[in-house]
Parts: C-alpha cells; sequence; structure tokens
C-alpha cells in the first residue's frame, strides 16, 4: 500500500522505499572494492597535490635526477614532494605534471608515485591529509570531520566506477536530467567535494544525483500562523499549489485535514526532502508533528530526480513544473545544507529584482543570458531553535523554494545541460569540452569565443554596468546548445548567491544583497569565481587535449574583454580586469580552516582567505 492508498482518516505513514530483495544484504555497498577505491585513491591524491600547490600549501620541486630541469617551460616535468613525518618517516610522492597559468598544476595521474622510507606504498588521500597535517593546520577537532568527507567523497567516486555512464561523446546529444546524473567531479576546486556526511550508503543510493533514482517528495502541511510564504511578482500562493500540484493530489491533502480533525485554511503546504523528514522532522521537531503544527501528508504523485546540488530536485514527469530547493541538514563540502526561513522571505524579490535587470539590458539580452528565477519560498518557524538566544543550524532545517525550469527558455534545437559539463570527464578521460569542440565543427578559438560570449561577457557586464556580482560555478549556470556550440547561459541560485558590490539605490527588499568593496575586491568576481574557479580547469582540460594552445587560450579571454570595454567605453566602473596581478583566495583554505562553516554568509568578504597575488594571465603585459 502506497500513501496515496491509505483511507483519509488514517495519518499518513512515513515514505517507504519499498521492499528489499531478499537475497541481497540489507544495505549493499557492493561498489567499495580494491579496484575501485585504487582509482578513487588515484583521482583525489592527484586533485589534492594539484589544488594544494595551486593555494600554496606545499611546494613541489623539480626532480632533478630525471633531467627535467633542462625542459622547456611549456613541457611537463618530473616532480617531487618530500614530507616528513614527526616519527622520522619520509614519504615522497613523485608525478609529472605542466604547469600552467594561475599556477595550475595539470598533473599527469597515471605518473603519480608514492614512497615511504624508500619502499612503494599505495596512494591513499587520507595518508596525505596526516601527513600534510604541520602545512594544513586543520583544527584537531575538525580533522576527524575533513577526512570523513574525504571518505564519503572516495566511497562517491567508487559508486560512480561500479555504475558507469554515458561517454562524454553520447553526453552531447542527452537530456539535462541524464548530464546531471553523469557529472563526476563535484566542485572542481575543492579536495573534499562530496561529503554528504548524514546520508548511509543506501540513502545515497537513493538520493544521490549520480545514483539517478525517482525520488517523490514528502509534503508536509504548516500551520500559517507560524510559517510564511513569499511569492514573485504576479504570482499567489493558491496559484503556486495549483501549478505544483494536481487537483486530486490537493483534494487529498485537504481530506487527509480533515480527517484529523483540522481545518484545511490554517495550513499552507511546504515540500521535503525524504530524508529530512526520516532524520529531522520526525525526530528533531517531535514536539510540532505531534501537536499539529506538522502534518505529514505524504509522498508526492510526481517523480524528481536530484541535480548536482543534491538538494534541488528536477520534476521528471511534470517538466513544466518548478525546480523544488528543499532544505536537508546533512553536512557537505563546509556547510550543512539548510534553507534558511528568514533568507526564504525576500529571495521572490531580489529574483525578480536581477530578473528585470537582465531582461532589459539590451546587452544581456544581447549575450543570450536569463535567470531562472525562485518564484516562491516557504519557511516554518514555529519551533523552538527560533527562540533560542542566538542563530543556529537547526532554524535552517524547514523552509523550500521553488525556481523556474530551463525548458521554457529553449528555442526549436536548443538543449541546456549543467555547465559543470565543461570540465568533465568520462570513465575513460575523455573531456566533454573537447568532444563538443570537434562536434561542432567550428575552430577551437571561435567555439571558445561564442562560450565566452554568453558566460564571461555577461558578467563582466553585470560587474562593470550594475556592480552585480554572481556565483557563476558550473552548478550555478545552464549552458543553452545549438548543434554544439554555446548560444546562451541560464543563471541560478540567485537568492542565496547574488550580491550588489556598490551603493546603488535598491529596492528594500532587495537591500540584503548589498556588499560594499573597492574596485579591486570588485574584480575578484571575475578573478576568482571566473577566471580561477572555471576558466582555469577549461583551459587545462582543452591544453592538454591538444585542442588549443594555452596563450590563445587566455588571448580570446583578453580579446572578450576588451570588446566589451570597446563597446561600453563610457562605463563609470574602475574595474580593471587586465591589471598585472589579483589576489589569490584560497577555498581549500576555507574549508581546511573550518569544515563546518566556510563563510560567514552574512558577512563572506571577510572570511575570505588569501595566499598573495596570482599573475593574471590577460594582463596587459603578460603578467609579472
Amino acid at each position: 500500500m502506497t500513501l496515496t492508498d491509505l483511507p483519509v482518516s488514517a495519518p499518513a505513514a512515513p515514505p517507504s522505499s519499498g521492499p528489499r530483495p531478499a537475497h541481497r544484504p540489507p544495505h549493499p555497498a557492493d561498489h567499495l572494492t580494491p579496484e575501485r577505491l585504487d582509482a578513487a585513491q588515484r583521482h583525489l591524491v592527484t586533485k589534492a597535490l594539484s589544488e594544494l600547490a595551486h593555494e600554496r600549501l606545499l611546494a613541489p620541486a623539480l626532480d632533478r635526477t630525471t633531467g627535467a630541469g633542462d625542459a622547456s617551460p611549456q613541457d611537463e616535468r618530473a616532480y617531487t614532494v618530500a614530507l616528513d613525518a614527526p616519527s622520522g618517516a619520509r614519504t615522497v610522492y613523485r608525478f609529472r605534471a605542466r604547469r600552467l597559468a594561475l599556477e595550475h598544476w595539470a598533473i599527469d595521474r597515471a605518473s603519480l608515485t608514492r614512497e615511504v622510507d624508500g619502499r612503494a606504498v599505495p596512494l591513499d588521500v587520507l595518508d596525505l591529509v596526516l601527513e600534510l597535517q604541520p602545512l594544513l593546520r586543520i583544527p584537531d577537532d575538525l580533522l576527524a570531520l575533513y577526512l570523513e568527507e574525504l571518505s564519503s567523497t572516495l566511497a562517491s567516486a567508487a559508486y560512480r566506477r561500479a555504475h558507469g555512464g554515458p561517454t562524454s561523446a553520447e553526453l552531447l546529444d542527452a537530456g539535462l536530467a541524464t548530464v546531471e546524473q553523469a557529472m563526476t567531479e563535484g566542485h572542481p576546486s575543492f579536495v573534499a567535494n562530496n561529503g554528504r556526511i548524514g546520508y548511509g550508503v543506501s540513502e545515497h543510493d537513493a538520493y544521490a544525483p549520480e545514483a539517478g533514482r525517482p525520488v517523490r517528495l514528502v509534503w508536509l502541511a504548516v500551520r500559517r500562523a507560524v510559517s510564511h510564504v513569499a511569492t514573485g511578482a504576479g504570482l499567489t500562493e493558491d496559484a503556486l499549489y495549483r501549478h505544483e500540484l494536481d487537483e486530486s493530489t490537493r483534494e487529498r491533502f485537504t481530506d487527509h485535514l480533515h480527517g484529523l480533525g483540522l481545518d484545511p485554511a490554517d495550513y499552507r503546504y511546504l515540500p521535503v526532502h525524504p530524508w529530512q523528514w526520516e532524520h529531522r522532522v520526525a525526530v528533531t521537531f517531535a514536539p510540532d508533528v505531534a501537536r499539529r503544527d506538522l502534518v505529514l501528508l505524504g509522498e508526492s504523485d510526481d517523480v524528481y530526480r536530484a541535480q548536482q546540488s543534491v538538494r534541488t530536485f528536477l520534476n521528471v514527469d511534470r517538466p513544466d513544473r518548478h525546480y523544488v530547493k528543499t532544505a536537508v541538514a546533512i553536512q557537505n563540502m563546509g556547510f550543512l545544507r539548510g534553507l534558511s526561513p528568514a533568507y526564504m522571505r525576500a529571495t521572490p524579490a531580489i529574483n525578480d529584482w536581477v530578473a528585470d535587470l537582465v531582461d532589459t539590458d539590451p546587452e544581456l539580452v544581447a549575450c543570450g543570458v536569463r535567470v531562472l528565477r525562485e518564484r516562491a519560498s516557504i519557511g516554518y518557524t514555529g519551533d523552538v531553535y527560533h527562540r533560542t538566544p542566538r542563530p543556529n543550524a537547526h532554524r535552517k532545517m524547514l523552509a523550500a523554494l521553488w525556481r523556474e525550469q530551463p525548458f521554457a527558455f529553449l528555442a526549436p534545437g536548443q538543449r541546456a545541460t549543467t555547465m559543470a559539463a565543461l570540465l568533465h570527464r568520462d570513465a575513460s578521460g575523455d573531456a566533454y569540452a573537447t568532444a563538443a569542440v570537434r562536434a561542432s565543427g567550428l575552430d577551437p578559438a571561435d567555439w571558445l569565443r561564442a562560450y565566452l560570449r554568453v558566460y564571461l561577457r555577461p558578467l563582466v557586464h553585470c560587474l562593470r554596468a550594475h556592480d552585480l556580482a554572481f556565483m557563476p560555478h558550473g552548478e550555478n549556470v545552464l549552458i543553452v546548445w545549438q548543434d554544439h556550440v554555446p548560444v546562451g547561459a541560464l543563471l541560478k541560485d540567485i537568492g542565496e548567491e547574488v550580491a550588489v558590490l556598490s551603493r546603488r539605490p535598491l529596492p528594500p527588499d532587495v537591500e540584503r544583497v548589498r556588499a560594499v568593496v573597492d574596485d579591486d575586491e570588485k574584480a575578484l568576481a571575475i578573478f576568482t569565481d571566473v577566471f580561477d574557479g572555471v576558466l582555469r580547469h577549461l583551459a587545462a582540460i582543452l591544453v592538454t587535449d591538444g585542442v588549443l594552445a594555452e596563450d590563445t587560450f587566455w588571448g580570446v579571454v583578453a580579446e572578450t574583454i576588451d570588446a566589451h570595454h570597446a563597446d561600453h567605453p563610457d562605463l563609470p566602473s574602475g574595474v580593471d580586469l587586465r591589471a598585472p596581478r589579483f589576489a589569490h583566495s584560497c577555498l581549500n583554505r576555507l574549508q581546511l580552516r573550518n569544515t563546518l562553516q566556510m563563510v560567514d554568509l552574512a558577512d563572506q568578504s571577510s572570511s575570505l582567505i588569501y595566499a598573495g597575488t596570482l599573475a593574471n594571465p590577460v594582463a596587459r603585459d603578460g603578467g609579472a
């Protein structure tokens, strides 16, 4: 019997994943094999050495015994990293790598070896962190949690290897949901990027985006007196429910409340992640459920699939319906993945303001950039945690939002994918970006120009013309494709991650996103988040695959910036994106300092950690 079959007078039962086959262990972990773990370790140790060297936490030295010191700067060279443990043991890592712009280390994964006191030993990222602990300085009370996040990242990588996936060539014509499921890397710069602390092995198989399982969200009725809904322009709460829920579902919800002797007019509807119901709502909020401020209504009739952001779901059965972003109190990549009801109040208004700005700016329209608006939000505040003296993570466990889906923005013959695909390599090491360039039939430099026109140029314009900055990493941008050429971009996750960096006038509801900084720090919205966070990795792929020379890649980036300046010579912005150097903001250092909360979301600027400066690859004089 499913939840939808229950008589309306009976209390709804908690969601169930269904019976398990009798011949299998209750919580299978078949993906955890020596071979898959070895492959995951090699990938993650390679990434750790590359990114920690990039952040200047370690300094690989040329291996002079190989004669690599005579090589050209553009050639692959042999390097070593030697570490001395307090016990006296000496560990040496050896590898071949190319050093690219922005101090990027393109390490040949197959060449990587590890020796302890001269004896070859297996690669192990957990051992690496312990070996590096004197340099990393992870707080002792948080070290175990960071190691746990790495272990979970390894488990996720092994799971992906066990379940396979489409090749990069096959992904070129795949749908949005298929591409989302196939992504393997997570955030390209963070080492521990798939922590998901709180998911059990069966829950990972049920809810992780790489699993691609159908998910039915859990719906709660929440008492109106202790909750709020905010909607965007032209949308009402009733219209929202009519759009997102079939009439039969709404009638079922109403009948269930009547069956409990409750007045449906006293309630509104909140979608909840199934994990959140099981582990948090029915336990952490037990009094709220018992006094029927929260009422379990049952599972959604529609089937959803988790997206790369883990807590966001795409409606599979009804693609015309919104994405749903839920709170899920798992620890992942430096944050507990909740949603703040307080932040949710202003989210639709912020999204409307940003979308109106984008839609009415001729430059942005010409670039093909749009905003996927977060159209509505809901938050529950009737719990005891909202009455404590200080804010806490428990206040972020019962909220949700509805975001526009991309399909209405696509013309015939167009498709959309997560921009994370541009940094994806499949199980054979083949890159999606390389496959797209070759399938497009364009000269690689022209393909790059097309991509930068829909990605970099709009971001430069928003910064210089409007003092507006986004968090435009791969998961927050969808690329619109036609014939394997980028023709547009859809920006998302606006409410939590957009910022206005000046004192320009703002509507009262939008004031929360103001973060006034000087011109040098404004420029970091491009230097850190775009150059270092995205283009550094894309350049490494295209350069090492032989698609483009490195100077050609960054030459097209410079050309894109200069073309925007030439087209808009009168903009008063003092942001200089062709400056010789810029501050080196380090993401892993943030996570290592505090694995529980990397930054203060209310004051992100003061939370940043810098490691000197980086030479700008598009500097007018070539950097310094």
